[in-house]
């Protein structure tokens, strides 16, 4: 009797499952079907022939930081290869027009594009905004990151598609509903093995909250949830056809949640090396002011607060009268309100520690004005724990600073490394050591600290955006095959 009452429940069951996803099946393909006759009836150019639309999801495009300089690059390499590409730009900037963000690209990274860009404005950027999801932050993120990415796909449906910014979960959406040939540019893993161990091992910190490591139940269960989360990042990452990462710490990671190491390639980030090789290198003269100059936008994971507790430190053990001053300058750009508030915070850090009057803050300045304030300065600093790879890292030493950046990631792997023996610069990991290593730096001779700031310049050619161009170039081939 329980046998004929469970084959009673389960057989309609069955089949009704079998028949909803038949139902789904039927309306993805025709989904598709639609999105791939919107897409032929497309307008053709002067020549009658359609464009190849190449498509890049950067709802930040307009942010000002390094991953932008990797679109805009990449765009302006696009363009000057192939002549029947026109390239797209999904972005959620909706308070700037085209020009004005193509301006400021220009402004910014002193990166001239040499044909227009279509942009995409997107209404539902607010779907992938942090705020948004207060708890389980990467999942939420993800899942607003696809229906962005359908607004986006509906507007334009693209040839290739490629993600610029870092959100995986779009990529089978363009693949098997726009039928796109995809390829993603990685510049950070969303979860990563390091993220794990921090939650395995109950480290508190910007992104593992201190009641959760404070209980045992919370952290298995948040491991459970990153460990469904990497598994889930695995699967839709393995979706692309070609998969480029920006330095050796990413291609690690991604090779080991991806698993599609045929297709992946380090793809270093453009870096305006070329632009910094005027500033002329020469012994310091003697001076009343020394500046450590710190170039990083407002963001959490960048660890503002370590670098202002650190040059506290350093003034404070600083010997009573000894010349010269010193400045610590912070350079950045701001998203949005929540990066002006964490500056808000950080000046008030400045007036706890009692430094408001030695630390400067500059914030969305022109290229120009960045350009000057690292050929004056002395030190570079930057403290990013696992910095993916480091744009500001190398422009730091291409301008001549001394280069003072975390002992992990990319600056530890791939950039801040001996060159032909020689050092290029220097790590450190906590307040303690970076103070004592910008102490040991200023105690240098200045004939010694130009024979490293030498050597970094001459390390940071293989960063270039000639060495980008051609890199990328071969990496996204298979997309226009």
């Amino acid at each position: 009797a329980c046998f004929r009452l469970l084959c009673s429940l389960l057989l309609p069951a069955l089949f009704l499952s079998g028949i909803l996803c038949i139902c789904l099946v039927a309306l993805l393909c025709g989904v598709r079907l639609w999105i791939q006759r919107k897409k032929q009836l497309s307008s053709a150019g002067r020549d009658g022939k359609r464009p190849l639309l190449v498509a890049f999801f950067h709802p930040y495009c307009n942010a000002g930081g390094g991953g932008e300089r990797v679109l805009w690059c990449a765009i302006r390499t696009l363009q000057r290869k192939y002549r029947n590409v026109t390239c797209v730009v999904y972005t959620g900037d909706r308070d700037a027009t085209g020009e004005e963000i193509v301006e400021g690209a220009f402004r910014r990274f002193n990166i001239k594009l040499t044909h227009p860009v279509k942009f995409v404005f997107l209404e539902k950027r607010f779907l992938v905004e942090a705020s948004l999801y207060p708890h389980f932050t990467l999942l939420g993120q993800s899942l607003g990151s696809v229906f962005l990415g359908w607004e986006a796909l509906l507007k334009c449906a693209p040839d290739i598609y490629i993600d610029s910014m870092g959100y995986a979960f779009t990529i089978p959406l363009f693949k098997y509903l726009g039928g796109c040939r995809v390829g993603c540019y990685v510049h950070y893993p969303t979860i990563s093995t390091d993220m794990l161990s921090v939650v395995r091992n109950q480290d508190t910190r910007f992104n593992n909250a201190a009641f959760i490591t404070g209980s045992p139940l919370f952290s298995k269960f948040k491991l459970v949830y990153y460990y469904f989360f990497a598994f889930m990042y695995g699967v839709v990452g393995s979706c692309s056809d070609v998969v480029m990462v920006n330095s050796s710490w990413t291609l690690n990671h991604i090779l080991s949640l991806w698993r599609v190491g045929a297709c992946t390639s380090v793809v270093y980030p453009p870096c305006d090396v070329q632009a910094f090789l005027d500033i002329p290198l020469e012994v310091e003269e003697s001076t009343s002011e020394y500046s450590i100059v710190s170039v990083s936008q407002f963001r959490p994971e960048k660890d503002h607060p370590l670098q202002i507790r650190a040059f506290a430190k350093l003034l404070k053990e600083k010997r009573v009268g000894q010349q010269p001053s010193l400045k610590l300058i912070l350079i950045g750009g701001c998203r949005n309100q929540q990066d002006e508030e964490r500056v808000n915070k950080l000046k008030h850090l400045c007036e706890e520690l009692g430094v408001s009057d030695d630390v400067v803050f500059r914030i969305n300045i022109p290229f120009e004005e960045l350009k000057r304030h690292l050929a004056e300065a002395t030190i570079g600093l930057h403290t990013m724990w696992n910095e993916h790879f480091g744009i500001g890292v190398v422009e730091c030493m291409a301008a001549g600073t001394v280069i003072l950046a975390h002992n992990s990631g990319g600056p530890k792997l791939d950039i801040v490394v001996p060159h032909e023996g020689c050092v290029t610069g220097f790590l450190a990991e906590d307040e303690d050591s970076y103070a004592e290593t910008m102490a040991y730096i200023f105690s240098l001779s200045p004939e010694k600290r130009l024979a490293i700031r030498e050597n970094a310049r001459r390390s940071v050619h293989r960063f270039s955006d000639q060495h980008f161009e051609d890199t990328f170039l071969l990496s996204v081939e298979p997309l226009f095959k």
